[in-house]
């Protein structure tokens, strides 16, 4: 199933988002993975600061996998940047799927 969902990036940290993207550690993708996901992006809508992802998943979503220890360090890594909830991970908002081509 695909998903998409989109989450909220502090004002001037676009760079520094995308700086720790592309350094993605290889142990959290790997859970990623494990967990059936895949086919992930992230695409930033830079006059909101909007983030919207895209994910194929065949388990859990990205966002359900905060039980982990690698998933709560990398939401810790990243809350200096983005809008989080109490616990670190990213306020997340679900978005309907409306048109689909293939």
């Amino acid at each position: 199933m695909k998903i998409a969902f989109k989450m909220k990036l502090k004002p001037g940290c676009e760079a520094e988002y995308k700086s720790r993207h592309d350094q993605i550690w290889p142990e959290l993708v790997t859970v990623l993975k494990e967990n059936g996901i895949s086919d992930y992006s992230i695409f930033l809508d830079e006059e909101t600061n909007t983030l919207f992802a895209v994910q194929q998943q065949d388990g859990n979503s990205s966002q359900e996998l905060g039980s982990t220890k690698i998933v709560q360090k990398w939401w810790s890594y990243m809350s200096d940047i983005m809008e989080t909830n109490p616990d670190q991970s990213p306020k997340s908002f679900p978005l309907e799927l409306v048109f689909h081509l293939d």
